[in-house]
Formats: structure tokens, sequence, C-alpha cells
């Protein structure tokens, strides 16, 4: 009776082993299943995200682009139209406003000035759009 109660104990113990075996291969595949889903979820995540920023990129290059497009449209129609302090009274004291700049008004007026001094304010004068 012993070695038919030693014998049923082995046989309980072998399906037991087996049985561990299988449960143990089953959580693998489950683990591997798993990691398998949650490596598509990241995947398809970091994808959207990336179309996401992508498309964010792309609507602040164009908008940098259009606002640097204004910014040379103002810059060229929008030239300066004030002179600097000293060169309006330098223009006064000559009998010069800024209402009247004729070319010929200019040169005489500017004719009692060094040479540097007439480029000087004829520069300015440019650069403000008051002579052309």
């Amino acid at each position: 009776m012993e070695l038919e109660t030693q014998n049923e104990l082995n046989l309980t113990i072998d399906r037991l082993a087996a049985a561990a075996t299988l449960l143990e291969q089953a959580a693998e595949r489950l683990t591997q299943d798993a990691v398998t889903r949650i490596g598509r979820i990241v995947a398809t995540v970091e994808s959207q995200r990336e179309a996401e920023l992508e498309a964010k990129l792309a609507a602040a290059e164009a908008k940098i682009a259009d606002l640097q497009a204004r910014a040379a449209t103002a810059a060229e129609t929008s030239g300066r139209k004030t002179l600097p302090a000293s060169m309006t009274t330098l223009l006064a004291k000559q009998g010069v406003t800024l209402d009247s700049i004729e070319a010929g008004a200019i040169d005489a007026a500017l004719a009692s000035l060094s040479i540097e001094q007439r480029i000087a304010v004829k520069s300015q004068l440019l650069r403000a759009g008051l002579l052309g």
C-alpha cells in the first residue's frame, strides 16, 4: 500500500510540475503580448504626437514667413518722414522749411556749409524721405 501511495504521490507531483510549466509558459506569452501591445500603443501615441508637432511647426513657420513679408513690405513703404531736431534747426537757420523743400533751395541754403556738412544734411533728408 505504501508503494501504491508513493506512486500516486509521484504521479500527482509530475502532474503539478507539468501544470506549473504550462502556467509559466502562459504567463510568459501573456507578458510578451502585453509588451507588444504596449509597444504598439506607445508607437501610435508617439506618431500622433509627432504629427501634431509637425503641424504646429509648419503653422509657426508659415506665420513667421508672413510676418517677415509684412515687415519687409512695411519697411519699403513707410520710410522715415522726420528729421533729427539738429537738422531741422540747421535748415531753419538757412531759411529752408520742411514744407517747401526744393533741390535748388537746399543747395543755396547749404552753400555756406562745408562739403561734409552738406553731405550729412542731404543724407538725412534722403533717409527721411524728404528729398527725392
